[in-house]
């Protein structure tokens, strides 16, 4: 695996385009000038989460016994399920339901934890360290270019919201989504093989 092709996995997991409107719709009741300093403050929160995760996850899974393929196969099936969601989408995009318990100016939940650092980007950091720990500085590069990435669409998202407008939203969520399962699928299949030695 490649620093490319790992965040552009990372990105894709992270979902923007698909998490614009969910965004828009958790940010509408706070005043238009303070919704740029909340997303960014929410991205580094979810940066913060991230990086613990992709140094200390794999001590955590070594000492309850994990191996590498369990993690391999598991992040695979998330990832599924997710890409799933993505190509088949509910109205207001993958996790729609955490924007309903949204508050006021929202800390945390569900801007930075789950929409961000979810339960599949958090696996997709422990399948790319386990893959490799000595490259650690090459899977730090790939997280934080795929969060930088992730960041500058949500902190667009009101532009992008305009110039693609809903349908062109799903669209590209759905694009996205179609990628993500052929990488799942390759994720689990790789995992199923490194189980039986194959």
């Amino acid at each position: 695996m490649t620093i490319f092709s790992a965040a552009l996995l990372l990105f894709l997991v992270m979902d923007p385009f698909g998490n614009v409107p969910v965004f828009l719709s958790v940010l509408r009741p706070v005043k238009q000038e303070r919704r740029r300093w909340v997303i960014a403050r929410e991205l580094l929160i979810a940066l913060g989460f991230l990086v613990v995760f992709l140094f200390g996850g794999q001590y955590l899974l070594a000492a309850i016994g994990i191996s590498e393929s369990s993690v391999t196969v598991a992040g695979g099936i998330i990832l599924f399920l997710i890409a799933l969601r993505m190509v088949f989408p509910s109205p207001g995009g993958v996790f729609a339901e955490d924007a309903e318990q949204a508050s006021d100016a929202p800390i945390l939940v569900p801007l930075a934890v789950p929409l961000v650092a979810g339960p599949s980007a958090l696996a997709s950091v422990l399948f790319i360290m386990s893959k490799d720990p000595t490259r650690w500085l090459e899977w730090l590069a790939a997280l934080v270019g795929a969060w930088a990435a992730t960041g500058v669409v949500l902190l667009l998202a009101p532009n992008l919201s305009r110039l693609l407008g809903d349908r062109g939203l799903v669209a590209t969520e759905r694009l996205m989504g179609m990628v993500l399962t052929a990488i799942a699928s390759k994720m689990v299949l790789g995992g199923v093989a490194e189980f039986f030695g194959i």
